[in-house]
């Protein structure tokens, strides 16, 4: 946690399609929590992928998140005005040694997956959220990674894993209020990419230096990136950052058991505006989804 007395939540949507009602559990998570403990809440627009990012729904964020009742400091940190800060981030892994330039194609790792799992003893290495990078890269000597990027071959930048737990010499921690102290496992995750081929950074970069630079004291966000946190840990530990306390909320989910999702148009925060139903009776229609 940081060293600030004052708790600072916050909300981080991305504006690529319209919040749902998930979306405004988490918030109101967020907002409800700060006021309690005489806090701040406050939104960030995590734009990075300006491939899906619309500046419409970031409009909509404001009207969704303002018609719920919640109010925030302004201006709104954008990511995407913030490129330069994650690239010195970046910079710093990249003089301790722990990057390495990564070609491949969706197809190159399936390929590679396919092949492994013709060997057992050789298959592929699974973790929580799936299948783990199995380092193709890696393995390319010196002379091949230059010249794939002398021949300007697009690449992603990965964590090596390997050499940067290297420099943890303790269990690295951290709070989570539902379940209490938690080991950090970054190797549930593998060789994470932190710079993508389209855009010079990632999420996973990106909000462990955003939560630092802003102060969050609590990041309360889905049990679907419960996981994350354990990377997120070791990221704070190799660039000096604040760790937070943490909390994974619940995800909302659909009758068929199925998590909400932006494509749900049913579920958007717009359509239940549009249907009559007040800021009022929204925690009654969340509990209908957890």
């Amino acid at each position: 946690m940081t060293q600030s007395d004052k708790v600072t939540t916050r909300f981080a949507p991305s504006p690529s399609g319209h919040l749902h009602l998930g979306h405004a559990y988490s918030a109101k998570l967020n907002y409800e929590f700060a006021k309690k403990h005489g806090g701040e809440f406050i939104i960030r627009i995590e734009d990075i992928d300006h491939l899906r990012c619309k500046p419409e729904y970031e409009n909509a964020i404001y009207e969704d998140l303002g018609w719920l009742g919640l109010s925030w400091p302004t201006p709104v940190r954008r990511q995407s005005e913030h490129f330069d800060v994650y690239a010195d981030a970046l910079a710093k892994l990249d003089e301790m040694g722990l990057l390495y330039p990564c070609f491949c194609t969706r197809r190159d790792i399936r390929n590679e997956i396919e092949d492994s799992s013709r060997a057992p003893h050789l298959g592929p290495k699974m973790g929580p959220e799936g299948i783990i990078y199995p380092r193709i890269c890696k393995k390319l000597t010196s002379a091949e990674k230059r010249q794939k990027l002398d021949d300007g071959i697009p690449h992603a930048m990965r964590l090596d894993l390997e050499k940067a737990m290297a420099l943890v010499q303790e269990p690295l921690y951290w709070t989570d209020l539902g379940s209490g102290k938690q080991i950090a496992d970054p190797a549930l995750l593998g060789d994470v990419v932190l710079a993508r081929k389209d855009f010079p950074t990632s999420y996973h970069l990106s909000v462990v230096v955003d939560d630092h630079i802003q102060g969050i004291t609590h990041v309360i966000r889905g049990q679907d990136l419960y996981y994350a946190s354990h990377f997120h840990r070791l990221l704070q530990f190799l660039l000096g950052l604040d760790t937070p306390t943490y909390d994974h909320h619940p995800l909302l989910t659909t009758p068929d058991g199925n998590r909400l999702a932006k494509r749900d148009k049913s579920i958007t925060i717009k359509s239940i505006r549009e249907s009559g139903i007040s800021p009022d009776q929204i925690d009654d229609l969340i509990q209908e989804y957890l």
